[in-house]
């Protein structure tokens, strides 16, 4: 059996990569090490931003708002988190592109941030829990 995980858009795939060392080219792989490797940064912060308790929190909490905006009493208070981690929390994700300021300064998941959030946390969650499920592959 060979496992591969698509991006898929309107039926279209418009990325696909196989799960499995073996199934992969060593040029090709070669390749996408070396452009990961330019990447590294983005994915640092990234990962920094979501890699705390508190933020992942913050993030779900946005997403079960209607307009995904929340202000910063919202956060300390539904969360019940002390200002100083809803504070630090903020500058993570705002700083790791997940989080925008607004104009009536309550904060809203960015577009971009949106995906990524959905990407790292929900789909990944998913995606380990099928891999674990899965015996052999």
């Amino acid at each position: 059996m060979k496992l591969r995980l698509l991006l898929v858009k309107d039926n279209e795939v418009l990325y696909e990569m196989p799960l499995s060392m073996k199934d992969w080219s060593r040029k090709r792989l070669d390749d996408e090490l070396r452009s990961f490797e330019e990447e590294f940064d983005k994915f640092t912060v990234l990962f920094d931003a979501l890699s705390h308790s508190s933020r992942l929190r913050m993030m779900k909490r946005l997403f079960e708002d209607d307009d995904l905006m929340l202000s910063f009493a919202d956060f300390t208070r539904d969360l019940r988190l002390n200002p100083k981690t809803v504070w630090e929390g903020t500058v993570k994700l705002r700083k790791g592109g997940l989080l925008e300021k607004s104009e009536n300064g309550k904060y809203r998941c960015s577009k971009l941030g949106q995906a990524e959030f959905l990407m790292v946390s929900l789909a990944l969650r998913r995606m380990l829990q099928a891999l674990e499920e899965l015996k052999e592959w």
